[in-house]
């Protein structure tokens, strides 16, 4: 029975590799280490939680709303540590040096939790519909607040621009 249960993690983990690598990378904007550690974060979740996936929405949602419910709950943990202690470790490195895509990353960074991650998952191609099973929230719900988060973004970057 483990060897099966390994077996379909590690195939669901291959088929949706580059996805969880996304997500961690989007939360992540310090330094590189914490994505890999991120993405350790979220394969233990998805371990922990693989035998409740009941299918209710596609395996790419479920997938992409653990990840990035993970990652909301470790930025909550990362935001209750003094930023001294964060600067003292982070290194230099940057997932992304594109100065466009970090203040883009930075105003989500500023939305709550979870307008930051109907943002997200927008950005990364998933329909309202889905976003809608990711977040729990209804359809009509979603298009309000991608909309009116749309438009915060938007005076955010005439704003500093």
């Amino acid at each position: 029975m483990d060897k099966d249960r390994n077996k379909k993690f590690d195939a669901l983990v291959k088929r949706h590799r580059d996805l969880i690598w996304h997500v961690c990378a989007d939360y992540s904007l310090s330094a590189a280490w914490e994505v890999q550690d991120a993405v350790q974060e979220v394969l233990c979740v998805l371990w922990r939680d693989f035998e409740t996936f009941s299918g209710r929405s596609s395996e790419r949602t479920w997938v992409y709303r653990v990840a990035s419910n993970t990652m909301i709950s470790l930025k909550r943990r990362q935001n209750n540590v003094p930023q001294a202690v964060l600067e003292e470790v982070a290194d230099d490195l940057r997932v992304e040096d594109d100065e466009n895509y970090r203040f883009l990353l930075q105003a989500i960074e500023n939305l709550d939790d979870v307008d930051g991650q109907i943002v997200r998952a927008h950005l990364d191609g998933f329909q309202n519909q889905e976003i809608a099973a990711i977040t729990g929230l209804s359809l009509a719900t979603i298009g309000r607040r991608l909309a009116a988060a749309r438009e915060r973004l938007r005076e955010e970057y005439e704003k500093n621009r």
